[in-house]
């Protein structure tokens, strides 16, 4: 069974920064990082929207209302997936959460599954 908690979540200022991680981690065997990693977002009253994704190769996309000021990373040595995020505006206000495809053997076995999500609050 693998797990994934996100962190780093916080009140924030209008124009400031955060860095959301998300770790994976298994109860049985090891794990071979992500094949793929997204992070959503969702306020209140508003649809689910992804901000960011990004492959094992680093290919990488973001929503229109965040390029250039997000950046989605993968560090498989460490089973952790980050969203750097820049000049935060008070729409970003959201529920933050991961998706990921993990690797779980070199035989290609893979895992789903997404975390519990972290919240987001920029003020002004």
């Amino acid at each position: 069974q693998v797990q994934l908690v996100e962190s780093g979540g916080g009140l924030v200022q209008s124009g400031g920064s955060l860095r959301l991680s998300c770790v994976a981690s298994g109860t049985s065997g090891n794990i071979f990082g992500f094949e793929e990693l997204e992070w959503y977002r969702q306020a209140p009253g508003k649809q689910r929207e992804l901000v960011a994704a990004i492959t094992r190769d680093g290919e990488t996309k973001y929503a229109g209302t965040v390029k250039g000021r997000f950046t989605i990373s993968i560090d498989n040595a460490k089973n952790t997936g980050y969203l750097q995020m820049n000049s935060l505006k008070l729409e970003d206000t959201a529920e933050y959460s991961c998706t990921a495809v993990v690797r779980l053997d070199d035989m290609g076995s893979t895992w789903w599954g997404g975390g519990q999500g972290t919240q987001v609050t920029v003020s002004s």
